[in-house]
């Protein structure tokens, strides 16, 4: 399978080298050429095992490892989940379930995506010799599941931006208490955005990124977003046979990675009838399924952290698919937003997507009304999913984290505090961090002063 950049610019590149470049030379993202139709072998009653299902779903992508090969970096990357599913479906009534996605290393869905972008960079350093500098931003949970997977990696060195202050304690702590001498958690004063837009910048200094052998562990990379469409049909194979028909997928989402991870599967013919968008205070996605009008606005620290954005990067790849592959539109409409701040999108038609908005007010109460009604608890992102829901069908809420992550919130909410073992160890460590300015000098600066 070829990929091609959303901007056009280049040639097609392979699996392994969209995967390495993780930002197209152009400033676009990667994404398939095409979008091969799924097996019919996958929608099957019984759900697959989830590395099986894994394998057979990106084999429709990688043409670059052997299927050995293949099997062996997905089993290291999913091999230690806490739960034998991976990713089981909960039932708590008869048309509303729940996918559980925090079963991993650092207890959130960014597990599933970047335990396995740990394990193909240390694959990529065993047969290139060429050790990396790994590069991304956080709003809180992609750099501790970054980080888990690649803590003590040799040949790979990790520096993470994320906006102190505006993450919870515990995300803070699994990136600063790892104990590893290969990982730099970097504190920066403003928003995530901002240190996203430092990783793009750093990213498109196409003689920098050379020099510094950077790679990207944000949803900007591929990979990660094609990983993240395997549980999808995973929690669709799990779903009873009774409730297979009219189903809506509920995806809390600040940078929309997860739910196109979602659309892409269902492009590929996973029989879903719609998405919908599930937003914080930070609705940027709301308006946009609302208006048209892509146009963010001042980031408001919110009970959700990790979706405290207002420049959602994987939308470019949405506006691509929506321009019907046009990438000079695509192109032409990124410059104009960068230009103006913001684009209407002309004829912009989201016919399977719907979008709701929960305040702090409503991430709360509707933390308790799950409490109360499925006797389950939810995290702040995930409570998000259970805003103006209509059950006359059959829905799937995509629990993103788990709730031990915020404890503060779900004591606010239902006077429990929900614990975990490996958080609790976390408390008693100390830790280590590296506050820079956030700006790209800056940054640029410190990775030439501490990159392998």
């Amino acid at each position: 399978m070829d990929f091609v950049s959303t901007r056009g610019g280049g040639e097609p590149v392979s699996f392994n080298e969209a995967f390495a470049r993780g930002l197209a030379p152009d400033g676009g993202l990667y994404v398939p050429r095409h979008l091969p139709m799924l097996p019919q072998s996958i929608l099957v009653e019984d759900a697959l095992p989830y590395a099986a299902l894994a394998w057979d779903f990106l084999s429709l992508f990688d043409n670059d490892h052997d299927s050995e090969h293949l099997i062996d970096i997905i089993d290291r990357s999913y091999g230690d989940f806490s739960d034998t599913m991976n990713a089981p479906l909960q039932q708590l009534a008869d048309n509303l379930f729940v996918l559980e996605l925090f079963h991993g290393p650092s207890l959130s869905f960014k597990d599933f995506g970047l335990q396995l972008i740990g394990s193909l960079f240390e694959e990529q350093i065993e047969r290139t010799g060429v050790p990396i500098n790994v590069l991304g931003a956080t709003s809180g949970d992609t750099g501790s599941a970054a980080i888990h997977g690649l803590a003590g990696k040799k040949g790979a060195k990790v520096f993470i931006l994320y906006p102190e202050g505006r993450i919870s304690e515990l995300q803070e702590r699994q990136m600063t208490c790892t104990g590893a001498d290969n990982i730099y958690p970097i504190p920066i004063q403003g928003t995530f955005d901002d240190g996203q837009a430092i990783v793009k910048e750093l990213m498109s200094d196409l003689a920098f990124k050379e020099e510094m052998r950077l790679s990207a562990i944000n949803s900007i990379n591929v990979v990660r977003v094609l990983a993240q469409c395997v549980y999808y049909v995973h929690a669709f194979t799990q779903l009873p046979p009774d409730n297979r028909d009219d189903i809506s997928f509920v995806v809390p989402t600040g940078n929309f990675g997860n739910i196109f991870a979602g659309w892409m599967v269902h492009q590929m013919g996973l029989p879903v009838d719609r998405f919908v968008v599930a937003t914080n205070q930070n609705d940027i996605l709301y308006r946009l399924f609302n208006t048209g009008e892509y146009k963010p606005d001042a980031v408001r620290p919110s009970h959700a952290p990790s979706m405290d954005i207002q420049v959602a990067s994987n939308f470019e790849r949405f506006l691509y698919y929506h321009n019907e592959k046009n990438a000079k539109a695509t192109m032409a409409q990124m410059e104009q937003f960068k230009k103006d701040g913001s684009i209407k999108i002309a004829n912009f038609n989201a016919s399977n997507f719907a979008a709701t908005r929960s305040t702090d007010e409503d991430i709360l109460k509707n933390i308790r009304m799950v409490k109360e009604k499925y006797d389950y608890v939810v995290d702040p992102h995930t409570a998000c999913g259970f805003q103006d829901l209509d059950l006359s069908s059959t829905h799937v809420i995509l629990a993103t984290a788990h709730p031990a992550k915020f404890p503060d919130t779900i004591q606010k909410a239902i006077g429990e505090t929900p614990t975990d073992p490996a958080l609790e160890k976390l408390k008693k460590k100390e830790m280590v961090k590296y506050p820079v300015a956030a700006t790209a000098e800056a940054v640029r600066k410190f990775l030439k002063e501490n990159g392998i």
